[in-house]
């Protein structure tokens, strides 16, 4: 088996889309960088891969006995067995992972540049691992976890504002108040007031969720800080968005 050492990681915890694992200029200040003394390598097929990238789904058995307690992570001086953690690649793409125990990919975090190389180096040449999937009933979308082609292209600070503006919009879906949703649609698009005003909940939501769900720009932002002034939750989550910090000097 192949083995890596000293590897920074960033966890994302509990994230279903690999869109969500940010890639090593996205780290911040305030993350919480750790460091894997060991921890096993597997070059494995690309429908695995993205089935652990994109799903917390169980991991198939075979890999998990594989990686079993073969990871070390260094913490205040000190050594410590993880029982299933793991870096994987199919060849063009890497992830590593704790499973913090259980038995789905928990923890997933990208890799600095320097050590995705050696990751490459090390696996070029080398078979992909067959592991069985474990049996899959397909991933399903929604405004809380959103299809990719909405979400990739942006940065990590408008992906996350992305989310809040589409929290906001599934609260405002279960209001049902069909007069704050047409006053919405109108702020988005103006030149639409006569047409909007006709609309029923149903059609105005989804109108204005058709015309946001692609891309990122002002009018979003300008759209977003309207319809979640005056609840503190929301507003919080979007200062810390707002004042985020890159981690350059890591």
């Amino acid at each position: 088996m192949l083995y890596l050492h000293d590897v920074w990681v960033n966890w994302f915890e509990g994230e279903e889309n690999g869109y969500n694992v940010c890639p090593f200029h996205e780290w911040r200040k305030e993350d919480t960088i750790e460091l894997l003394d060991q921890v096993p390598l597997l070059k494995i097929s690309t429908p695995l891969f993205l089935y652990i990238e994109n799903q917390l789904s169980v991991l198939p058995e075979a890999l998990l006995e594989d990686v079993y307690q073969k990871a070390w992570i260094r913490k205040n001086g000190e050594r410590i067995q993880l029982d299933y953690c793991f870096v994987a690649t199919d060849g063009a793409d890497i992830i590593a992972v704790d499973t913090i125990g259980y038995q789905i990919p928990m923890r997933k975090s990208r890799l600095i540049p320097r050590q995705e190389q050696l990751v490459y180096e090390m696996t070029r040449g080398e078979d992909a691992k067959e592991f069985p999937i474990p049996q899959d009933e397909g991933k399903t979308y929604h405004i809380l976890s959103p299809e990719p082609k909405y979400m990739i292209g942006l940065t990590r600070k408008e992906r996350n504002m992305k989310h809040i503006l589409f929290m906001a919009l599934d609260q405002l879906k279960a209001s049902k108040n069909a007069a704050e949703i047409r006053y919405w649609c109108t702020e988005w698009e103006p030149k639409n007031f006569r047409k909007i005003q006709k609309m029923s909940f149903e059609k105005a939501w989804n109108y204005l969720y058709d015309e946001v769900k692609h891309g990122w720009s002002e009018r979003h932002e300008h759209l977003c800080e309207g319809l979640i002034k005056g609840q503190p939750f929301f507003e919080r989550l979007w200062e810390m968005e707002k004042g985020a910090k890159v981690n350059w000097d890591f």
